[in-house]
């Protein structure tokens, strides 16, 4: 991780909220940096576009820390609500939305020495931008597009059940001189009123 993103993540721990904004920011633009560069050929297909509203792509920036760290965020930003995560997903999991519409996905495991997707990005990678979040109108259907024109596989052979209800399937993109990026696509969970 670099000196920048490790600041901002100690940033996000501050009583000082212009603190936070600021280090937020650098977390933001870190990890849409890396998923827009691996998933700009997407944009190229328009049946996959639309799927992502790709006029106005809404992202989220996935920042998984260690769970002192997550709980320290969690103080330091007015104890926001926690996600219904599945049961059977080691994850604990808060948003927090910003100014010009900014979003992180707080995450963290439930056990440190687990093999949940959590807990072995910790172990393996420390504490920073673990996924990059994206809305989609039909994850099934993007799925099935990506696979056809891209090459990309998702890594659950069926989309799944993801926090407060949603539905997701995650994809791991190569991005020059980044690796690999994991994208998640998520639909909103169905309206109940």
């Amino acid at each position: 991780m670099n000196e920048l993103l490790e600041h901002a993540i100690e940033g996000m721990c501050s009583d000082d909220p212009e603190v936070r904004v600021v280090s937020a920011t650098e977390i933001y633009r870190s990890g849409r940096a890396l998923a827009d560069h691996a998933v700009y050929p997407w944009w190229s297909d328009a049946k996959l576009a639309d799927l992502l509203d790709s006029h106005n792509p809404q992202a989220t920036v996935g920042l998984a820390v260690t769970p002192e760290r997550f709980q320290k965020m969690h103080e330091a930003n007015g104890l926001p609500r926690l996600a219904e995560v599945p049961p059977d997903q080691d994850a604990k999991e808060f948003e927090l939305h910003f100014p010009g519409g900014m979003t992180l996905d707080v995450l963290t495991t439930k056990d440190p020495a687990g093999s949940g997707a959590i807990a072995k990005f910790l172990q393996k990678f420390g504490e920073g931008i673990q996924q990059v979040e994206f809305l989609c109108k039909d994850v099934d259907r993007a799925a099935q597009l990506l696979k056809e024109n891209f090459g990309v596989n998702a890594v659950y052979p069926a989309t799944r059940a993801g926090a407060d209800g949603t539905r997701v399937n995650f994809f791991l993109v190569s991005a020059p001189d980044a690796g690999k990026v994991l994208i998640e696509l998520y639909e909103p969970a169905p309206r109940l009123d």
